[in-house]
């Protein structure tokens, strides 16, 4: 009896002693806060290699796997206003555990992630003092499984995300990824006849010359021409015209709709291009270098000998070199014109890219006349595709330079310094009629 009792008492108080450090714990508990909002990583994340460093390398995610942990998992949004900022992320691992490490904003916490379902983990809270583009990076530190951790989204939450908040959504994951593409339109005066020719220079300031760049320097309404960077090894002089049939498969271009090769240059490769339209492609492979500038010379007009078509004709030279190189001459069916439209632009072509920054300047714009006078183009609209418009991405800006003495353009990399769209720039008039001896152009 006595002992029934003694143990009735000791159960009692070890529960009563259990219940009370579980309140008490749960009491301590911090809760988590809500994190309502989800940036995708498929859109918006990327793996840096030696991140910051001469060495950098970018991989998107779904051409690699997590196994190095040198490898950091970057994903970028941008904050419009200041306050408290709740991050966490929405993650799973294979099996067993991997041991991760959050870096935002220079403070690291570390963490542990174990379950084979999609879990919502919270990280920390932070002050946010300006509006702008913010990164979190996940590092791997050990590991059971094949890969560190599969992340689907980062999760934020707080005052800070009041204002806005702005990553790559669905709708725009590719085109997102590749980053924002961004325009510059010349106005021609008025007082020049029909334009036979469109001259201009571009300069690429030395580590701006991104794998996936695309600086069209002389572009038109029925096409486009400048220089590109394929590869670590291969880069580009590129000369493009559009078919006035309207496909993205070349294939479907019926043969009196064709854009016809008439001539190229040494070395010059040509042939269909689509995806984005369709029409003739030509270009030379040529080791162009960041920190030298660039000339372009483009003209148009009637076909001489057959009505209702077009001739356009690119040739390119080197500041360092007065000789001109024959890039192509392309005959377009369906048109009869002079050149109209002339702009130039700057895009990204390379998803694994997108995170990185590139720039280029562009100098000395001017225009030819049929009566064969010189016309300087000192302004020009400033503009951006669907992504940047439906602000996807905000990483872009241009207009005029230094003492306005030229106009500059510059995307991705997720800077802060947003140029509004739709607005005209006028540089210096510079005074520097190009000296072309037209006659002796290949």
């Amino acid at each position: 009896m006595k002992f029934t009792a003694y143990l009735t008492i000791a159960l009692t108080l070890a529960f009563l002693i259990v219940f009370s450090v579980s309140c008490n714990e749960k009491e301590d508990a911090e809760p988590v806060p809500n994190m309502g909002i989800k940036v995708p990583t498929e859109g918006n994340s990327w793996f840096f290699l030696f991140p910051e460093t001469d060495n950098q390398q970018v991989m998107n995610p779904g051409s690699t796997t997590w196994t190095d942990p040198r490898m950091v998992h970057r994903t970028y949004f941008r904050i419009e206003r200041s306050g408290d900022l709740h991050v966490g992320i929405r993650v799973k691992t294979e099996n067993g555990v991997s041991e991760l490490i959050a870096d935002f904003m220079g403070e690291e916490k570390e963490f542990e992630v174990s379950t084979n379902d999609y879990e919502e983990m919270y990280i920390g809270t932070y002050v946010i003092d300006q509006p702008g583009y913010y990164y979190l990076d996940i590092k791997g530190v050990t590991k059971e499984s094949l890969n560190f951790a599969e992340i689907s989204d980062v999760l934020l939450g707080g005052s800070a995300t009041q204002g806005g908040v702005h990553y790559v959504f669905e709708e725009y994951f590719y085109w997102g990824r590749r980053g924002p593409s961004v325009h510059l339109t010349y106005e021609v005066p008025a007082q020049a006849s029909s334009v036979r020719y469109f001259y201009n220079e571009v300069t690429v300031p030395e580590d701006n010359d991104v794998i996936g760049s695309f600086f069209m320097a002389n572009g038109f309404s029925q096409g486009y021409f400048g220089f590109q960077v394929n590869s670590e090894t291969e880069r580009r002089i590129l000369f493009s015209v559009w078919s006035p049939y309207v496909t993205d498969n070349p294939s479907d271009i019926p043969p009196e709709m064709r854009v016809i090769l008439l001539r190229k240059g040494d070395n010059v490769v040509s042939n269909d291009f689509g995806g984005e339209g369709s029409g003739g492609q030509s270009y030379l492979v040529y080791n162009w270098e960041a920190g030298k500038t660039y000339r372009f010379l483009l003209k148009g007009e009637p076909a001489q000998d057959e009505e209702n078509k077009t001739d356009f004709t690119a040739w390119f030279s080197s500041e360092y070199d007065e000789e001109w190189k024959l890039i192509a001459g392309w005959r377009r069916p369906e048109t009869s014109t002079y050149l109209t439209g002339v702009h130039s632009f700057l895009e990204n072509f390379v998803t694994r890219t997108g995170p990185l920054k590139r720039k280029a300047f562009y100098n000395h714009q001017w225009v030819r006349d049929t009566s064969d006078n010189w016309y300087e183009l000192n302004r020009a609209r400033f503009t951006a595709d669907a992504t940047a418009r439906d602000k996807a991405r905000l990483d872009y800006a241009g207009g005029y330079y230094g003492s306005s003495e030229g106009f500059f353009m510059m995307n991705c990399g997720f800077f802060n310094e947003t140029t509004n769209l739709d607005v005209w720039f006028d540089r210096l008039y510079l005074g520097q009629q190009p000296e072309i001896d037209f006659e002796s152009l290949p």
